[in-house]
Order: structure tokens, then sequence, then C-alpha cells
């Protein structure tokens, strides 16, 4: 939205990227740098779906058309209850308005981060079953030969029924690609990024798994494993300072488990997705 748009014509505006014939906005639903993500009904089947639209202000942008496009190729090559299911994808030409847009299943419920604001931390079963949960979708987000890289509690949604999706491919990238970012860019979110990508390195499904591990430090402590008054004072923390100890209060086997997934050296840490399911269940 602009600065003095009123939030009416804002809707319309979406509507009229859409069309009026197969999806009918009903209100915003979040906002990001890139993007607005819409609840809208498809008027063929009647279900709700979310509707992620890149900012009008980028789409004459040929680099983030090209990164919203990599995004909906990421998240339709991945099939997995545990992650959020792809519908379709438009990119529209310029004599249409130019618009791009993605159409993905709607999710009643939470994302983990609303979760944790709420409860601070998790208790020991439930922390476990989101582990083995996303470590399921990530499973299938590597098998596809994938690397989400972003993932974060923001972007893990919960379920009225407890199901963990992940959600946002923004930037994620095959395993062999080049990336859009410029060499050494650093690409994630801070606070959970891994030591290989906070020094702009080759990534890995085990940066994933990192990652994921600092979501469950946090989830089991209630705090994140590294803080810092600047990103860069964080991130240099992933690259150089163990994390501290768990509470003596959290069970050895999750202990364990995060220890392993905070290793420095992605050689070390669990290899990915399917491993690390197959480690919460030991």
């Amino acid at each position: 939205m602009t600065p003095n748009e009123n939030p009416d014509a804002e809707l319309q505006r979406a509507q009229a990227v859409l069309g009026g014939d197969r999806y009918r906005i009903e209100r915003l639903l979040g906002r990001g740098g890139m993007s607005t993500v819409w609840l809208a009904e498809d008027t063929g089947t009647g279900r709700l779906v979310a509707v992620k639209l890149l900012n009008r202000d980028l789409s004459g942008d040929p680099e983030f058309r090209e990164r919203f496009r990599n995004e909906a190729r990421a998240a339709q090559s991945v099939s997995s209850p545990n992650v959020v299911d792809f519908h379709s994808y438009d990119d529209q030409p310029p004599e249409r308005g130019g618009g791009c847009y993605i159409v993905m299943e709607y999710i009643r419920g939470e994302s983990l981060a609303d979760v944790l604001r709420r409860r601070s931390t998790l208790p020991e079963h439930l922390a476990l079953d989101v582990l083995e949960q996303t470590a399921h979708g990530l499973s299938a987000i590597h098998a596809a030969n994938l690397i989400h890289r972003d993932i974060k509690p923001g972007n893990l949604l919960v379920t009225p029924e407890g199901t963990v999706k992940i959600t946002d491919f923004g930037i994620a990238k095959a395993a062999e690609a080049v990336p859009l970012t410029r060499t050494g860019m650093v690409v994630g979110t801070a606070q959970y990024v891994s030591p290989e990508q906070a020094q702009g390195r080759q990534v890995t499904p085990a940066t994933d798994v990192y990652s994921l591990g600092c979501v469950a430090y946090e989830m089991a402590s209630g705090r994140r494993p590294f803080q810092g008054d600047t990103t860069v004072a964080v991130a240099l923390a992933h690259i150089s300072k163990p994390p501290p100890q768990l509470p003596q209060t959290v069970h050895p086997h999750i202990r364990e488990l995060i220890g392993i997934m905070l290793r420095k050296d992605p050689e070390r840490r669990y290899a990915d997705g399917r491993e690390l399911a197959r480690a919460v269940l030991q």
C-alpha cells in the first residue's frame, strides 16, 4: 500500500490484478517487504485460498519478478502434509498490468512465532512434535533438491489440529543453482541464519537443519541462541560463538538433538530433514 492509499483502494487494486472471475478477495492477511498476502475465495471450488501478490512497485523489476517466479517453481515441486500446498501461479505481461501472484493453501491457525510470543516455551512433547513435523516437511523439500534457507518460527504455521506447515519459499533455491543475490550476500533471518549463510558460503540441506536447531533452542529455553544489538553482531555470533548451555531441566534427548543441529560445521550436523526426523524418533 502506498503511504496515503485507502485500504479499500488497495483491495480493489489487488482484485483487479486477479481479475473478477476465479478469485474473490475477502481481506488482507499479511504484508512483507516484497509482497502482500490476501484471503480469497476460489469461486470455482468454494474453498478459501491465500493469494501472495508481488508488490506493485516491484512488479516492473526483472530480478524481483524472477525471484517470485522461482518461489512459485519451488513451492510447486514439493508435496508434503507439512508444507503449505501450492495451487497456481500467474505472471501477467505488462500489457495486462504486469501483476504476479501465487495461489496457495489457506491455513487456519497461527504461526509458531505467535505461539512463542504467547507461551515463551513449549512443553517438551509439543516441542518434539513441532521438530518432527518440520523435519518431515524439510525432508520433502530436500528430496526436491531445494534448500528453504529461511526456517524460522514465523514461517512455520500451526493449524488448530496441531499440524505444522512450512511456508514462504521466497528465498528457497535449488541446491546447485546460481544465486540471484550477489556473491557473499547474507540471505536469511539473522537470528536463525547458519554460519555458512552468514559467511556467504555454499549452503546445503544442513543449513535448514541449523536454522531449525535455533527454533528448537527457542522452544526449549524461551530465548534465541544468539542475540545482539545489530544483525551483524548476531550473524558473527552464529559464526564464532558456542550457543549458551540449555537449562539442565531440558531432557537429555532434546539437548543432544539441538547440540548436533547447532554444530558450526555443516558436515557434523544431521545431513538433511530425513536424517533429523529419524533422530527425533529415536
